[in-house]
């Protein structure tokens, strides 16, 4: 029987318990993930996920209308727009996003507008666009959306602009 060890530890204000085995490996479990994946031809699918890694083939995504725990889809990057990473699956309708940055606002990256194929345009940061890799994240200009980060899938995109 293995025994657990516990350590805590602070990363800003935020205090955080992980807990380990004997051989120093963790046992903390990643918390499901809400996304919303938007392919390029306007399929939407919601969903969880726990194992999202842009350098992957794929990654798993429980529907939310999903029955049981174990009907998880592989979603290929192949034919996507984006994987929104999401507050909750709802988000408010009536909402109109602000598509500028606050004044003050404490901003890492580069300020960046991408222009989807499909006439979306998405305004916020990056810290790793580079137009011969397969995606990029960009974190919001707003704040208050729904939508907490993106990853933008390079073959859906028009056009990038740095602002």
């Amino acid at each position: 029987m293995e025994k657990e060890i516990s350590r805590t530890g602070s990363f800003g204000n935020k205090k955080e318990s992980y807990v380990f085995s004997r051989q120093g490996l963790s046992l903390n479990k990643i918390d499901p993930i809400k996304v919303v994946v938007r392919y390029s031809d306007g399929r939407i699918l919601k969903g969880y996920t726990q194992n999202f890694a842009p350098d992957k083939a794929f990654f798993h995504l429980l529907p939310v209308d999903a029955e049981f725990p174990d009907q998880n889809k592989n979603i290929s990057f192949k034919g996507l727009k984006a994987v929104f990473f999401v507050r909750d699956f709802t988000g408010n309708q009536s909402y109109i996003e602000k598509k500028i940055f606050p004044q003050g606002m404490n901003i890492i990256g580069r300020k960046i507008e991408v222009t989807f194929k499909d006439g979306e345009v998405l305004v916020g940061s990056t810290m790793g666009y580079d137009p011969g890799r397969s995606g990029f994240f960009v974190y919001p200009s707003d704040q208050n959306w729904n939508l907490l980060r993106a990853f933008v899938v390079s073959e859906a995109i028009e056009s990038v602009r740095f602002i």
